[in-house]
């Protein structure tokens, strides 16, 4: 079996009117299926413009970038939307839910855009709610969820079209910290259950829930090492009384 990212030589450069600004300069990077990755650096690191080409939302300037062994560097955009489509569960910070339509739509929308029947969309979306423990809000809106509620909803979002690679930005970034352990055990589940997950993160405490970190510093990456992830479930369970609690939504 290939390896899930292969990454040789990738530059990305952007031309800002009469200055080019350099994101990424060379970067080599091998990814296995079934890893946890955290991807950290500070502001204009070039973390953001890794996961964008990894996550085939931008094209490398320069190099090679092969996704479970096929090249898709140099793919039409309308190439890239269909091996995003298929290979790419995406999670963000802002959570990115459309605010006038239920839980149970918002993880529905990618299947649409496969044209899946309406009956079978509607089967795959409450099983991806059922598997982050938000079966019973359904038909809830945005405004009726917590944050860490309207995360679990992105997720099961991006679990939805059974994609084997989750990539999430600051995924516990707008969360306190006990629903961040709750988004991390969820996260931990699906790579035990054979996803990749890879995640930009700027906080070490998030990062060490990963079994890998790579560090960017000004487009090149400056260490890569390997760790024992610590066990997000078991750091929920360990939280002193009282610390980081969220308030439920009604």
């Amino acid at each position: 079996m290939p390896s899930l990212v292969e990454m040789r030589g990738i530059t990305r450069t952007y031309v800002m009117g009469d200055n080019l600004v350099h994101a990424l300069r060379g970067v080599d990077l091998t990814i296995e299926h079934g890893s946890s990755i955290a991807i950290m650096g500070t502001s204009g690191s070039g973390k953001s413009t890794m996961m964008n080409i990894m996550g085939c939302l931008d094209q490398p300037t320069k190099g090679n970038y092969l996704l479970n062994g096929r090249d898709v560097a140099r793919l039409s955009r309308a190439q890239l939307a269909e091996v995003r489509g298929r290979m790419i569960g995406f999670v963000f910070q802002s959570f990115n839910l459309l605010s006038r339509t239920s839980a149970l739509e918002n993880v529905e929308m990618p299947l649409m855009y496969q044209g899946l029947p309406a009956a079978v969309r509607h089967r795959r979306a409450m099983e991806a709610l059922r598997k982050v423990g938000l079966a019973d809000r359904e038909d809830h809106h945005p405004n009726q969820l917590s944050g860490g509620q309207q995360q679990r909803v992105a997720i099961a979002r991006a679990l939805v079209t059974d994609a084997p690679v989750i990539m999430a930005d600051e995924p516990t970034g707008n969360l306190d910290t006990t629903t961040s352990y709750e988004v991390m055990t969820i996260l931990q589940g699906l790579v035990k259950e054979g996803k990749t997950v890879i995640l930009v993160t700027h906080e070490q405490d998030i990062a060490a829930y990963a079994k890998r970190v790579i560090t960017l510093r000004d487009g090149v990456i400056v260490s890569d090492k390997a760790q024992e992830p610590l066990d997000a479930a078991a750091a929920a369970l360990a939280k002193p009384p009282g610390a980081g609690g969220e308030e439920r939504a009604p």
